[in-house]
């Protein structure tokens, strides 16, 4: 069966930085795409960033573009969300997300299949 460990997540002062993990088993990330999504309590999940098979096809929510940034490694099914100049808005429990879906549901939660079980992050200002 697919699961997807976070690693990474804290507290963290506004203006620093924290980098994120996701380690896929029995996903193969070369045929898919992997995701960061975001939900603060009483939000709805937000798409954070994503990136299909390489690091050269990535997708991205304004909010975060030009502050974060997201990686992979597809031999490891690795995918890694680098967030710099954090603002305390960015709190939030951040999901890791598996699947393999079309343009359109990319930054959809229903684009993905297998979810990891979130990693809070915490930004103090």
């Amino acid at each position: 069966q697919v699961q997807l460990a976070e690693s990474g997540g804290g507290s963290v002062q506004a203006g620093g930085s924290l980098s994120l993990t996701c380690e896929a088993s029995g996903f193969t990330f070369s045929n898919g795409a992997m995701g960061w999504f975001r939900q603060a309590p009483g939000k709805e999940r937000e798409f954070v960033a994503s990136i299909r098979r390489s690091s050269s096809n990535t997708y991205w929510a304004d909010s975060v573009k030009g502050r974060f940034a997201i990686s992979g490694n597809s031999a490891k099914n690795t995918v890694y969300l680098h967030m710099n100049s954090l603002k305390s808005e960015d709190t939030a429990v951040y999901f890791c997300a598996a699947g393999y879906p079309i343009t359109s549901t990319l930054r959809l939660p229903s684009g993905y299949r297998y979810w990891g079980q979130g990693t809070q992050v915490t930004v103090s200002s």
